[in-house]
């Protein structure tokens, strides 16, 4: 694996508020009892808005880490002890928007997706498709964009009766 740094490959967040927001949620996840593995909330340079990736180990459910979207780069790690558990622990929040289901065999792991509460699911890292629709269910975004989904929701359907 090739050695990188902030900024050669994980870009800048858009403003300085969404800046302090991420790094916000990296010390709240700090002082709720998740445990840094890697990065953390220091500015990993001196100019831009970025944040340095960051993974969270000892994570529970319940931790505002695990509940929100962050919308940076943050991963946090749950334990699960089966399939079920895994599955309550994917659709526990309210939002929606993406997932990610890995699995040896891809048929469980599309049963598995079926079942998430997400606009999205990569599959064994399935890559983004731009003429997928993308959007999110419950409180992750209303409504698609892209692909014929997207288009439609700038369309009105009109029934002609004769």
């Amino acid at each position: 694996m090739t050695k990188y740094t902030v900024g050669e490959r994980v870009g800048p967040l858009v403003n300085a508020k969404q800046q302090a927001r991420v790094r916000g949620y990296i010390e709240k996840g700090v002082e709720e009892g998740a445990r840094i593995v890697a990065g953390g909330p220091e500015a990993p340079l001196d100019t831009g808005y970025y944040v340095a990736p960051t993974v969270f180990a000892d994570v529970t459910p319940d931790m505002t880490v695990a509940q929100e979207e962050i919308f940076g780069p943050v991963v946090c790690i749950l334990k699960y002890a089966d399939e079920d558990e895994a599955l309550r622990i994917a659709n526990g929040t309210v939002y929606g928007l993406a997932g990610a289901v890995w699995a040896a065999d891809d048929a469980e792991a599309v049963a598995f997706a079926r079942r998430m509460d997400t606009g999205q699911v990569d599959i064994n890292g399935g890559r983004f498709n731009p003429l997928a629709p993308f959007g999110g269910y419950k409180q992750s975004g209303v409504g698609r964009e892209l692909g014929p989904h997207g288009l439609s929701e700038y369309l009105q359907t009109k029934s002609l009766q004769f």
